[in-house]
């Protein structure tokens, strides 16, 4: 496994825009070609976290879609977030992992926010996603997800020659300045409990709904401690996550050998 450079995309979201927001992170991610290897951008980031807008879903067959694809070949890296899409009777928040290669993969946030009433307008997501991509085995989740740890484990397959599920850990996020610290904590949390990389990005400004949001994305390792942590600008950062540090943490501190053995149904 080689080291993995990636990218936090923590922009200013605008309101109800999506091809203003195409537009802009187009922008923000056009000089990365050739120096990252994984593109994060932030939850809903065609819209903002808006009930109001699931009346303008895209389709898998919409501009979205074929943007990120875009975006992921040009740049010959990986490139996620999450949008609203329709698909069947419903409307999910759901995370797109384009390649380079014009592959996709999907992830449905499976914990939506009874808070903001997300749950009454959106249809939940079942399973987790786990994906491998250049030697990296990754597990990409959306917001609300952070506050659930029996989801989002770790979990150790003695059948799969002794592995844990995933390296990295991926949030996007519209996570509000107001429970910032809940966010900060949540993170090095799962970090920590997971033997792995988190790599957390969320937007700036303030959205339409009147909700500030301080950034505060980071990549943080597997004790907990940052990597690179995001102050409340419009900002692009790469850092390069170190496989044998991993390697060797993972060696070193082995408490996967003594986790619980459970499934969830």
């Amino acid at each position: 496994m080689n080291d993995l450079r990636v990218t936090l995309v923590q922009g200013d979201t605008r309101w109800h825009d999506p091809a203003g927001n195409r537009d802009y992170y187009g922008g923000l991610i056009a000089p990365l070609r050739g120096t990252t290897d994984l593109v994060i951008l932030p939850e809903t980031f065609t819209s903002g976290f808006s009930n109001d807008a699931i009346g303008n879903a895209e389709t898998m067959a919409g501009a979205t879609v074929e943007w990120i694809r875009e975006q992921a070949a040009r740049l010959d890296a990986a490139v996620t977030g999450s949008v609203q899409l329709r698909d069947g009777e419903g409307v999910y928040n759901r995370l797109l992992f384009a390649t380079p290669d014009g592959a996709l993969s999907t992830y449905d946030k499976r914990h939506l926010f009874r808070y903001a009433r997300e749950h009454e307008r959106y249809a939940a997501g079942r399973d987790r996603l786990t994906l491998d991509w250049r030697g990296w085995r990754i597990c990409p989740l959306v917001c609300y997800d952070l506050r659930f740890p029996v989801f989002s484990r770790n979990r150790f397959d003695v059948e799969r020659a002794g592995q844990l599920d995933f390296d990295l850990m991926i949030f996007v996020a519209n996570w509000p300045s107001a429970r910032a610290y809940p966010w900060k904590t949540l993170l090095r949390a799962r970090a920590i409990e997971n033997l792995c990389y988190v790599a957390a990005v969320n937007r700036v400004g303030t959205d339409g709904n009147g909700l500030h949001y301080a950034g505060d994305s980071a990549v943080i390792d597997y004790v907990g401690q940052p990597v690179t942590e995001c102050a409340d600008v419009e900002t692009v950062v790469t850092v390069t996550l170190s496989a044998a540090e991993l390697a060797a943490h993972r060696e070193r501190f082995p408490a996967m050998l003594d986790a619980d053995a459970f499934e969830l149904l």
